[in-house]
């Protein structure tokens, strides 16, 4: 498509759109689908730019291929897996270590939101391959 008030608002829609996945994965560490969520929004963001100009623009401002974004997610995903097998005994069990910050009581980090992080990587790899190969030109 080429339209200049697409192509305009991409830039600011797209830093819209990433911010608001950003929040909806820590938000929703702890709740169901934040990962899933957050992944389709930033999936998402990245089709509105194909959209307002072209997948080979897209394709060129990618640093990482979506495979890997998939690879990098499924190793997370699997990470999260031992700790509770290793601490508590038990798989997928989840885990929370404390990381000290000055003048708090610190930051849980647990398994679920490692879970969370693999599983955004994973759907934003699955939303842009699968954008990019409906568009793909024969």
């Amino acid at each position: 498509m080429n339209s200049v008030i697409l192509q305009l608002a991409s830039k600011y829609v797209r830093g819209l759109l990433i911010i608001f996945s950003v929040i909806m994965l820590v938000r929703g560490h702890n709740l169901p689908g934040g990962g899933f969520i957050g992944g389709l929004l930033a999936g998402l963001s990245l089709a509105y730019k194909g959209f307002a100009f072209t997948q080979d623009i897209v394709e060129k401002e990618m640093k990482v291929r979506p495979e890997y974004f998939m690879v990098i997610g499924l190793v997370l995903v699997f990470a999260s897996l031992w700790p509770g097998l290793l601490l508590e005994g038990t798989l997928m069990q989840g885990v929370w270590f404390t990381i000290p910050f000055p003048f708090t009581e610190g930051y849980k980090f647990g398994t679920p939101f490692l879970f969370d992080i693999g599983v955004y990587f994973v759907v934003i790899g699955v939303t842009v391959l699968f954008l990019f190969s409906l568009s793909e030109k024969n």
